[in-house]
């Protein structure tokens, strides 16, 4: 089981890779929305903003986040480190049900550029 550090090491990641994207990737990833991703097995959320192409976590909540984020993902934190390290497919995992995203449908139609 993923811990939170490695998680967190994750979504830095991600950041990183949505940073040094380019073309339609790069376009989605410029969103400007509050961000929630809640790992379902460690009962923690990471809470913070997509913004300028980055994601800036704000603060690691214990338990589901108190407010409604713009943009939310669910998942388990093994699953959030295989698909960042490329092991899983997100599209494959979110058809599944092993990932939630919920956001505006405008959003989503940007967002599967991303994903």
């Amino acid at each position: 089981m993923a811990t939170i550090e490695e998680c967190r090491r994750a979504l830095d990641k991600f950041s990183d890779n949505l940073a040094g994207s380019e073309g339609d990737v790069r376009a989605a990833a410029t969103l400007d929305r509050s961000l929630s991703c809640r790992i379902t097995d460690l009962d923690v959320t990471f809470v913070g903003r997509l913004e300028d192409g980055r994601i800036r976590v704000v603060d690691t909540l214990q338990g589901p986040p108190p407010d409604k984020a713009q943009i939310r993902l669910a998942m388990t934190g093994d699953d959030l480190v295989a698909m960042v390290d490329g092991e899983l497919h997100f599209a494959k995992a979110w058809a599944s049900g092993r990932v939630k995203l919920e956001a505006a449908l405008l959003d989503l139609l940007r967002l599967r550029k991303l994903l």
